[in-house]
């Protein structure tokens, strides 16, 4: 079966070849990532998360894990770009930004927040980013939130307080990103777009609000 999709995969490269080379090049980077995606999900004896792992296996694991990786980023560095958009997302595991925007380069800033809720630093450090080049910000929620489920549900809100009150006051804090002076400035020049989307977590299908 892998070599079967491995054959598939190859015979669509050099399909693509034949279209624009750019975007063919652009393509089947895409395709790869995502092919390395699906070769790795299903793996279970070189995991993570058995019930029976130890704390200490599974920071051993990543240790190894961390070494592998790196070895292959020294072997191959990537090239360097300076990012044009900035995405705000919630921690949320299934949340992939590279495949949110089907794009492995580095051209986004990403901020990875509790519920996407954006605390006084965090706006700081957007606006830094936006005097710094940023073109788009894109603030996303997600369906299936877990941090929305504490903040709508009375019994488990008391538990987590300043999560609950993050999530409530998620859209002032936006409103007050939106209104400060550079962003203002920014988007009346037409050298910004801030964007508030929705996604679908189960395929991170963006819907813009």
């Amino acid at each position: 079966m892998k070599r079967l999709l491995l054959l598939l995969v190859c015979a669509l490269l050099g399909g693509l070849l034949w279209f624009h080379r750019a975007r063919a090049q652009f393509i089947a980077g895409g395709v790869l990532v995502n092919l390395g995606y699906r070769l790795q999900d299903p793996l279970e004896d070189y995991d993570l998360a058995h019930h029976e792992v130890t704390p200490a296996q599974v920071w051993s694991e990543f240790l190894e894990q961390n070494r592998e990786a790196a070895a292959v980023r020294s072997r191959w560095p990537r090239s360097t770009r300076h990012p044009v958009v900035a995405l705000v997302t919630c921690m949320d595991a299934r949340l992939d930004t590279n495949e949110i925007a089907g794009d492995t380069r580095r051209y986004y800033y990403v901020l990875r927040l509790a519920g996407s809720a954006l605390a006084s630093k965090d706006g700081e450090m957007l606006q830094l980013a936006v005097a710094n080049g940023v073109k788009v910000v894109v603030f996303t929620t997600h369906t299936d939130c877990a941090a929305e489920k504490v903040a709508a549900d009375p019994g488990a809100s008391g538990q987590y307080p300043e999560l609950t009150r993050a999530v409530r006051e998620r859209q002032a804090r936006f409103d007050e990103f939106l209104a400060l002076p550079l962003i203002q400035g920014k988007i009346k020049a037409n050298e910004l777009i801030v964007k508030w989307v929705d996604l679908d977590t189960m395929n991170e299908r963006v819907t813009p609000r």
